[in-house]
């Protein structure tokens, strides 16, 4: 796994905005999966890509904590020596337990967290669709909300507010997906000054200009992912150097989004 990760890695970099290893993955092999997880964003450190750990955390008080430990930043050790964890620059979290969900993943200097807001399953709506029976207007929000995404959009929006970096984008960040255009659009008039995650380009069906629903009126604001597309590029036809594959897919990714800008 190190081997290929690494290869991977040294393909794709220069040509990507950061790279997005699901923790899950490793976590099902225990302690060699976990190590060789760390190891790899420690790689792609190395060759100055930022790393987006897809980890989906969400929970309260100390336990929270640990998990901001564990991904974005360090614990405390015997002697009052730090021990670094897996030290990515962004997590993927669940804000559905509210604002002591988040808040302890927030202040880590040069990182921080996506919330789940529409995400790009199918069964999504079965919550984040759900309609508010009055219309909810949380303090500073641009208007109301008639969802329970959008009422997620809302906070996700105060929770950065104030906490805007130089290119006028907040360290809060919104993972909203290409399969749901639409609401791509409504959330970013919710959301204007938020990074979006974009699950869902390629194999789950969205397609360019999907994914790009949600940009800014300058374009920007929008990090779209492509997973399998490019690190399962090697399994298509006439694939024969998998390394090669996976950058000649992710070339075609960013042709094919500068396209559709």
């Amino acid at each position: 796994f190190l081997a290929f990760n690494r290869g991977l890695l040294a393909a794709v970099a220069g040509a990507c905005a950061a790279v997005k290893p699901q923790a899950a993955c490793y976590e099902a092999y225990g302690a060699a999966g976990v190590q060789c997880l760390a190891e790899t964003v420690a790689e792609a450190r190395r060759l100055a890509i930022p790393v987006i750990m897809d980890a989906k955390r969400g929970d309260i008080g100390s336990t929270a904590e640990h998990y901001q430990q564990a991904y974005l930043g360090a614990a405390p050790g015997l002697g009052g020596a730090a021990l670094r964890g897996m030290d990515a620059d962004w997590l993927t979290i669940n804000g559905y337990l509210g604002v002591d969900g988040v808040k302890p993943f927030l202040g880590a200097p040069g990182t921080g967290v996506f919330v789940l807001v529409k995400t790009s399953n199918p069964s999504s709506g079965d919550l984040q669709d759900v309609p508010l029976a009055t219309g909810v207007q949380r303090s500073g929000a641009a208007e109301p909300a008639t969802a329970t995404m959008e009422l997620m959009a809302q906070l996700v929006a105060e929770w950065g507010r104030g906490r805007t970096g130089r290119c006028g984008l907040t360290d809060v960040g919104a993972v909203v997906g290409a399969t749901y255009p639409e609401q791509a659009r409504r959330l970013r008039r919710l959301m204007p000054e938020t990074l979006f995650l974009v699950p869902g380009y390629g194999a789950q069906g969205g397609s360019a200009a999907d994914a790009l629903a949600g940009a800014r009126n300058d374009g920007g604001g929008v990090l779209v992912n492509s997973s399998r597309g490019i690190i399962a590029a090697w399994q298509k036809p006439m694939a024969s150097d998998w390394a090669g594959a996976a950058r000649g897919a992710l070339d075609a990714m960013n042709r094919d989004l500068a396209s559709a800008r």
